[in-house]
């Protein structure tokens, strides 16, 4: 592909395209390749906005670079297609290691937290909105160098600061939509915050912040009313995502003191989250926790079943009220 890069295995796919393993024959190394919906058949208009959404998405991504976050190399055309290359980890997602265990301790979805929030702070900081932060775009690796590391991935929707969608539809994953969003707001760097803490929520009770439901449309209704269901899990975590999950996004914590709240509850008060950068996730005796290791088998899906992947075209929830959950 793209004279470059031999494409080894398909990893996955979806309605938004399909990536695959690939291997780097100029610089001799893995990558994954994201291969976009083809433009093949399609009128000149459409095929030049995929095009054009794919390599803003290479763009965006290129902007970060951190090492909690998925690394983007190249965008490669092949046949005048866009192709995206990225950072291959050797990984299951947060969502998969959920089918092994159902739940994960607080201590261990707090250090999960940590390292992810200081990524998203870091693309905040670059003028980033991720706009789909669930655990299925949390990675966590599974052999190697870097086994036990997270990194956050898939910037496919994400947007720079400043660029707004007027065409009234909403995209994303519903279960993990902050209420504004649900109403039809623009994603901001508050929602984000929302969205982190609706997944590290879901990896401790086992089930999202509004539950689940197959129909997307009884949930984004249910999300925009802000419904939270109360954690009973959570534990020593419970006061930082409820303020992450504070239904008024002008309350909520920045993702900046989001991680150092929860770099305080997983490492202590004095924690400094850019020493712990790169640090794997490590269970209570100090060894990675057999749920991220690559021995352990991967199940069929249960508890994270009708969270729904990533939609576009959602018409946005009318507008209600929402409920502030801290004092």
């Amino acid at each position: 592909m793209a004279g470059r890069y031999r494409l080894v295995s398909k990893l996955g796919g979806g309605g938004m395209g399909a990536v695959w393993l690939a291997h780097d024959t100029l610089l001799d190394r893995d990558v994954a390749v994201k291969q976009v919906t083809s433009t093949v058949g399609l009128p000149t208009e459409a095929a030049e906005e995929i095009r054009r959404r794919t390599l803003r998405e290479g763009r965006i991504a290129a902007r970060l670079t951190h090492e909690h976050a998925i690394s983007m190399y190249d965008v490669a055309l092949h046949s005048g297609e866009p192709w995206l290359v990225m950072e291959h980890l050797p990984s299951r997602s947060l969502a998969q290691v959920m089918n092994i265990a159902d739940t994960l301790p607080p201590l261990e979805v707090a250090q999960i937290g940590t390292h992810i929030a200081d990524a998203l702070a870091a693309a905040h900081a670059a003028g980033i909105v991720h706009r789909d932060i669930k655990p299925g775009n949390i990675l966590v690796a599974e052999r190697g160098r870097e086994l036990g590391t997270v990194k956050i991935s898939d910037f496919g929707i994400a947007r720079a600061k400043g660029d707004h969608d007027r065409s009234g539809v909403i995209t994303g994953t519903p279960a993990f939509f902050a209420p504004e969003v649900a109403r039809g707001s623009d994603p901001t760097e508050a929602s984000d915050v929302f969205s982190l803490g609706a997944t590290l929520y879901t990896a401790i009770e086992g089930q999202p912040p509004f539950g689940i439901d197959p129909d997307s449309i009884a949930l984004l209704h249910r999300v925009a009313r802000a419904e939270i269901i109360p954690p009973t899990r959570t534990g020593p975590l419970t006061d930082v995502l409820l303020a992450m999950l504070e239904p008024d996004p002008a309350r909520r914590p920045t993702m900046e003191q989001a991680r150092d709240r929860l770099a305080a509850v997983a490492f202590g008060p004095d924690a400094d989250p850019a020493l712990l950068r790169g640090r794997p996730i490590l269970s209570a005796d100090g060894t990675v926790p057999v749920w991220a290791r690559r021995a352990t088998t991967l199940v069929g899906s249960r508890r994270t079943a009708g969270t729904g992947g990533t939609l576009t075209g959602l018409p946005a929830a009318p507008h209600s009220a929402p409920r502030s959950m801290s004092p």
